[in-house]
């Protein structure tokens, strides 16, 4: 049979006094809750292809994280305060602008998606947009801490107009308008009071561009031209109708006018009854008797013309030269016009 010894008294001491030393530790490496550091990670805000002549509002979206990261926890929450300066070359932050150069794109970004000068992205001394992003992450669960992200969501738009309309392409080609943006991140951390978003002590920045392609574009619309009905053609009638063009601006275009759908002739356009084959030759030009409008080819000239960005109207002269009057009807050509830029 073994025989239990005891403990001397003193070593009982000594193994209480270590459990002690060794609660004392844990307390004390867990000290005051903290969100070590935070920051944020932001995409590029991405226009795409833009066309300073459209008439509808360009618009997207970019989506940001904020993280926080607490080495140990308790109970601390972080108050977390976005703010995004002018960008790039921008003395304001409205509008803001993008630039190629000396050229100018306007746009903004918003911290949700009414597009309202009230929603514009900023912060405090932002002239213009004063109203950052804010919002808290709650601490995370558990003594050793964690990581905390959230996404927030930034909109942006290029408005259509005036302008928009003045935006120009280099060389009539795609090109590229940019803004590089500095944020700050602000943030505190706290126990159990709320405190003020923007007013802590702890920074971090991040970057990222905002950036639109300006690509060249033309429209153009006709009206009909109509030379009434006449009942002799033993002398020059005349008439006039207008094309309508929008190009970007300071690019150069050209209008060719082909030869039409009866004759298929640049030189020698003709119009035919409707009701049977007999025709009447007509003229087109760019000036009053001016030379025959047409695709270059033979005697006949482009129209040629620089963009302003606005509505361009241009005048389309039409004759029908004298000659033996055909029978009675209705006589008609369709002629195409086409837009180089």
């Amino acid at each position: 049979m073994k025989s239990k010894r005891s403990l001397p008294a003193w070593l009982y001491h000594r193994a209480r006094l270590f459990t002690l030393l060794v609660g004392l530790l844990l307390l004390c490496g867990a000290g005051a809750a903290r969100a070590d550091s935070c920051s944020v990670s932001m995409p590029d805000v991405n226009f795409g292809s833009v066309s300073p002549i459209t008439t509808s509002d360009i618009v997207t979206q970019a989506v940001g994280t904020i993280s926080c990261t607490w080495s140990l926890n308790l109970s601390s929450n972080a108050s977390i305060c976005v703010t995004a300066g002018f960008g790039g070359t921008s003395v304001s932050a409205n509008p803001r602008t993008m630039n190629n150069g000396s050229n100018l794109m306007q746009y903004n970004l918003y911290r949700v998606g009414d597009y309202a000068a009230a929603s514009i992205w900023g912060g405090p001394g932002v002239a213009g947009a004063t109203t950052p992003f804010t919002t808290t992450l709650l601490a995370p669960g558990g003594i050793l801490g964690g990581t905390k992200t959230q996404n927030f969501t930034v909109y942006a738009k290029i408005p259509a107009g005036t302008s928009l309309a003045a935006v120009k392409t280099v060389s009539n080609g795609d090109t590229v308008y940019s803004a590089l943006f500095g944020g700050t991140i602000s943030y505190s951390y706290y126990g159990g009071t709320t405190v003020s978003p923007c007013t802590g002590a702890n920074t971090a920045s991040f970057a990222f561009t905002a950036q639109a392609t300006a690509t060249n574009n033309c429209t153009i619309t006709t009206s009909p031209l109509s030379f009434g009905s006449p009942v002799l053609l033993s002398s020059a009638v005349r008439s006039t109708s207008t094309l309508s063009v929008q190009c970007v601006n300071a690019n150069g275009y050209q209008i060719a006018l082909n030869g039409g759908t009866v004759a298929n002739n640049v030189g020698a356009r003709a119009m035919k009854n409707a009701a049977n084959a007999d025709t009447v030759s007509y003229q087109l030009s760019a000036t009053l008797d001016g030379p025959l409008w047409g695709d270059g080819t033979g005697a006949t000239t482009k129209y040629t013309g620089t963009g302003t960005g606005a509505l361009q109207s241009i005048t389309l002269f039409g004759m029908v030269p004298a000659q033996g009057t055909p029978s009675p009807g209705n006589y008609k050509d369709t002629v195409t016009a086409t837009i180089y830029f």
